[in-house]
């Protein structure tokens, strides 16, 4: 081989190989991981809740549903999905009053669409107590399975029924929640039978 076709097969392996380290570099966090390094709690009272996979669906103004919509009536508890520290506690226009954890190795979870009504009303003007449970701030550590708040409608919700829209994320990509979310449904009506034949209450244990 010519000292010049040496040149140009060294080149196109170097390119080859930038590429590839590149291609890696760019993948999206959604791609480098899809499952925590922990268990996931059903974030939700589980009997009340009724939910299916909706994770990518069409919504308005160009929009892709980047969650899994828990239905349940307002009021309903809402629990901490893993273990970690509450970041944000806020509202905003889509998402109305909600909740942010984060969680260990780059993972985090949200809980949108909190309770903003006083009860028996559609009135969107209750104290955040009939959002949060009592003691609830930024910088919090919670458990897995504790309590943090309450369903709602407020935000976008207002039009389609009280639900808790839950996201998980992986260093800031979402990740499509379904099959953790559909075991761990599993795993806490499973506790809650098991739970009930042993005469203990359900708010006894954590849903783990």
């Amino acid at each position: 081989m010519t000292s010049r076709g040496k040149v140009t097969s060294f080149l196109t392996l170097t390119l080859s190989a930038l590429f590839v380290v590149g291609t890696m570099v760019s993948a999206t966090p959604a791609q480098a991981a899809t499952n925590p390094p922990f268990a996931i709690d059903f974030p939700q009272d589980a009997p009340s809740t009724v939910f299916s996979s909706t994770f990518g669906a069409a919504r308005s103004g160009g929009r892709r549903h980047q969650g899994n919509d828990l239905m349940a009536p307002k009021l309903t508890h809402v629990y901490a999905a893993a273990a970690g520290i509450v970041t944000a506690i806020d509202t905003h226009g889509s998402a109305g009053r909600y909740i942010e954890i984060q969680h260990e190795a780059g993972w985090s979870t949200r809980y949108l669409h909190l309770n903003n009504d006083d009860p028996g009303t559609d009135n969107g003007q209750a104290d955040w107590s009939m959002t949060l449970v009592p003691g609830l701030d930024v910088g919090r550590h919670v458990e897995a399975g504790q309590h943090i708040g309450y369903v709602g409608d407020s935000g976008n919700a207002e039009w389609t029924g009280s639900h808790t829209h839950f996201e998980l994320a992986h260093e800031g990509g979402e990740v499509d929640p379904y099959p953790i979310l559909k075991d761990a449904y599993e795993r806490a009506m499973e506790l809650r039978a098991a739970m009930a034949h042993w005469g203990m209450r359900y708010g006894d244990a954590k849903l783990s």
